[in-house]
This record gives structure tokens, C-alpha cells and sequence, in this order.
């Protein structure tokens, strides 16, 4: 009964989370216990770091003591930095900045917006249900040589050995 105190109710969380603390976390829950030991261990490090550096040592030293629990984020890219940086042609940028757009999705063809309901062809464009086939909207994309290629490679040439005549 050591999660109960002395009238035998459960003990809760001294931070008032409204978990249940233990007396071997020191009368927190688990996560707070946790966090309190997160806590401690960046106080030591920075400690030590001040202390490096004041005694006239390097970074490196005090990083390579300790251990660093580093959370990465998501990163933000500006794209039209990132093309005015791309040297080529034009129509590499043109290619990244239509990619960048995150405008309403609109139809290929008619401009009618489409939202969730679009269809995206072979040949990478969004289009409505009315502009949906390749042959309604002009599509670029070779179904003929793709279909060709594929009966090609499923359907190996095979030659028998010639037999010898008696």
C-alpha cells in the first residue's frame, strides 16, 4: 500500500495533474516524474557548459559529456528563394513554383474549381469530371507506347534450339 496514504486513499499527483502520484516518484505521476528528471538532467548540463566555458574549455567537450535530447520540427522553405537560386533554364523554376502553388485546385481546362473531388491524369494536371478523360482535355501522355512497352516485357521473344536432320 505504498501508493496510499496513512486513511488508505490513493495519493495524487503534487503537481495537481490529476494523475496518481507514487512515493517512489516522489508523490508524482509517471510523466511529471519524467519531466522533473528532463529538467534536472538540462540544469547539470548547462551547469557544466557555464562552467567549461568560464574554465576556458570548448562546447564540444561538454556536448560530448552529456547527452542532448534534441526534437526536430517541421522546416519551412521559402520556394521562390529557392528558385531565384536554381541556375538553368526557365522552365525549372516555372516547373518548381507551379509545384509550390497551394491555391484551390482547379480544373486544367475549364479553371472550374474541383477540391477534393479532382482527378489527377498520367500527365500530372488536376481535372474535373467532365475533363477527366485524356481525350477530353488534350493530354500529352503516350497510353499507346506505355501500353506497347508493357506487352513487351511481359511477353518475351522466345526461340527454340534448331533441331538437327537426320
Amino acid at each position: 500500500m505504498e501508493s496510499h496514504d496513512e486513511t488508505g486513499r490513493p495519493i495524487l499527483c503534487i503537481n495537481n495533474c490529476g494523475f496518481f502520484g507514487r512515493v517512489e516518484t516522489m508523490n508524482m505521476c509517471s510523466k511529471c516524474y519524467k519531466d522533473t528528471l528532463l529538467h534536472k538532467e538540462q540544469d547539470k548540463l548547462a551547469a557544466a557548459s557555464v562552467e567549461s566555458l568560464v574554465s576556458g574549455g570548448s562546447m564540444k567537450e561538454v556536448v560530448n559529456q552529456g547527452a542532448i535530447d534534441v526534437q526536430v520540427g517541421n522546416v519551412e522553405v521559402n520556394t521562390k528563394t529557392v528558385c531565384a537560386e536554381i541556375s538553368g533554364d526557365s522552365s525549372t523554376s516555372e516547373i518548381l513554383e507551379t509545384k509550390a502553388k497551394t491555391g484551390p485546385n482547379r480544373c486544367g481546362t475549364c479553371q472550374k474549381r474541383v477540391g477534393l473531388t479532382g482527378f489527377t491524369c498520367k500527365c500530372g494536371n488536376l481535372f474535373c469530371a467532365k475533363h477527366r478523360y485524356s481525350e477530353k482535355h488534350d493530354c500529352p501522355y503516350d497510353y499507346q507506347a506505355v501500353g506497347r512497352d508493357a506487352i513487351a516485357k511481359s511477353n518475351p521473344v522466345i526461340k527454340a534450339d534448331k533441331l538437327d536432320k537426320f
